[in-house]
């Protein structure tokens, strides 16, 4: 007991004299949005290979918040690139038309979701596909999408509201418990 509580204590005192260092060059790397994740991620590979951390132990951290940066910039452009990609499958004529038109603030309320959420609502209105469809797309059993589109359809009520306080929900052709 008293080795591991030599390691906490050196940790904790590792993580007090360098997080300010390690979050700047975070910042740097990543900018404001992401340095947090870097330093958190950076102190976590610290603590899971405290062994090998020299008691030396900022250059240590930079290099490791570097690679971590590195990460999440690739990280970044996957995602720039995907959302590029997709924008363009949506503006081909073989994308098929919404059952519904989706403004912008549905966009918003959808990109609010979860990924498992916005796939399946995705899936079942824009795609047209049945949930037995769905489910094998997205490789969960029937009963999982319906799950899925239920809290999705919650969620989503509660993210479009109308002046009116009644909810402001495209019908996504699948009837849940809490649909007519």
């Amino acid at each position: 007991m008293p080795e591991q509580s030599a390691s906490y204590l050196r940790m904790t005192r590792t993580f007090a004299e360098h997080a300010d260092a390690v979050h700047a060059y975070a910042v740097v790397q990543v900018g404001t949005q992401l340095a947090a994740d870097v330093v958190s991620e950076t102190f976590l590979v610290a603590w899971r290979r405290f062994d090998v951390v020299p008691e030396q132990a900022l250059p240590w951290l930079l290099a490791t918040a570097r690679r971590v940066a590195a990460t999440h910039r690739r990280s970044m452009r996957r995602r720039e690139r995907l959302i590029d990609r997709v924008a363009g499958l949506a503006a081909t004529e073989s994308q098929p038309a919404a059952p519904v038109d989706i403004d912008d603030e549905v966009w918003r309320a959808l990109d609010q979701l979860s990924d498992l959420e916005r796939d399946a609502v995705l899936l079942v209105a824009w795609f047209d596909l049945s949930p037995a469809e769905g489910a094998q797309v997205l490789g969960c059993s029937v009963n999982a999408l319906t799950v899925r589109l239920h809290r999705a359809r919650k969620h989503l009520r509660g993210l479009l509201v109308g002046a009116d306080g009644a909810p402001q929900i495209p019908n996504t052709g699948v009837a849940t418990e809490d649909s007519p």
